[in-house]
């Protein structure tokens, strides 16, 4: 009898061992997207378009807040990753400290996918890493080959720039820089300051421009359009309507102020092509399919002849 029950045992670990890896490759797919922070409207469209793909995939998403605290969004990757996540969809907080998550994802076999900003400007991303969004440099050019034309080649400028431990910042700002020196020397810049991504800040900053340039201001560019949607507040309260904004992201709102004649152009930066984006790369990576790991994403300039 114990023979018999011993052969029976020794049936089962077999039939076990072979039956188990087909039940892991029918595991539910989870997907973790962490976002730098939904106070940032065009991250909102981003996700939003994220979780409609999910959706219509059928596949799980958690979406986390990190509210641009560094810490807080290695934790919630860590906790992903703990409770098993497929893959992890990330907007970083800041891209030159990405590290710390790069290895995690990288010891847990998870592939991480960097969304809106690119950790890997100017080396390529490791194994198992990934980026899709928009060329931070290029959207800083076209948005500055518009205002260079609107202005004739001559005046001042003043930039409001996003958080400076963003990538989409800096590169933003030096596209801006690089078509000044490449094709406008008459173009001077003014100012530059961080208003931090808000509108309200956006504002506030330009409300001290006015104050300290006056009529010395031509034009405002801004990395996105909050804070370009604060300047022409800002703007519109010291009776400036002949001051040029550009912004960038092509929200609703700055489509709106386009229309009417508040802004004069914004890039866009395809939140649908971004958040439905990164869910289809995903699946894919978990398919095993070959794809690109980097994928940069058009910039297309909007203005009143496009806006609708």
């Amino acid at each position: 009898m114990k023979k018999l029950f011993g052969i029976i045992g020794a049936f089962l670990l077999v039939f076990a061992g072979s039956v188990m890896p087909a039940m892991a490759a029918d595991k539910p797919i989870k997907l973790a997207y962490i976002c730098n922070n939904f106070n940032d409207t065009f991250q909102t469209y981003i996700v939003d378009n994220a979780k409609k793909a999910a959706q219509e995939a059928g596949v799980a998403i958690d979406v986390s807040d990190s509210q641009e605290d560094d810490i807080r969004q290695q934790d919630q990757v860590n906790n992903a990753l703990l409770n098993g996540v497929s893959a992890l969809l990330v907007v970083p907080v800041n891209t030159s400290s990405v590290q710390p998550m790069v290895e995690a994802a990288a010891k847990a076999n998870v592939p991480l996918i960097f969304i809106n900003r690119n950790p890997y400007t100017n080396s390529a991303p490791p194994k198992g890493v990934y980026y899709i969004g928009g060329d931070s440099v290029q959207m800083g050019r076209v948005q500055m080959e518009r205002a260079g034309e609107l202005m004739h080649g001559k005046g001042n400028i003043c930039i409001l720039m996003g958080l400076l431990s963003n990538e989409s910042t800096l590169l933003r700002t030096e596209g801006i820089k690089q078509v000044i020196k490449e094709k406008y020397p008459n173009i001077k810049i003014l100012a530059t300051e961080a208003a931090d991504w808000q509108r309200d800040q956006g504002m506030n900053v330009a409300e001290n421009w006015l104050t300290a340039y006056g009529n010395k201001i031509n034009a405002v560019l801004s990395n996105n359009d909050e804070m370009a949607l604060g300047a022409t507040m800002a703007l519109s309260d010291a009776g400036r309507k002949d001051v040029l904004v550009f912004g960038n992201d092509a929200i609703p709102d700055a489509l709106a102020a386009i229309k009417d004649g508040r802004m004069s152009a914004t890039v866009m930066q395809d939140p649908v092509a971004q958040g439905k984006g990164s869910v289809e790369l995903a699946l894919k990576i978990l398919k095993g399919e070959k794809v690109p790991q980097i994928d940069n994403l058009p910039s297309v300039l909007i203005d009143k002849s496009n806006a609708k």
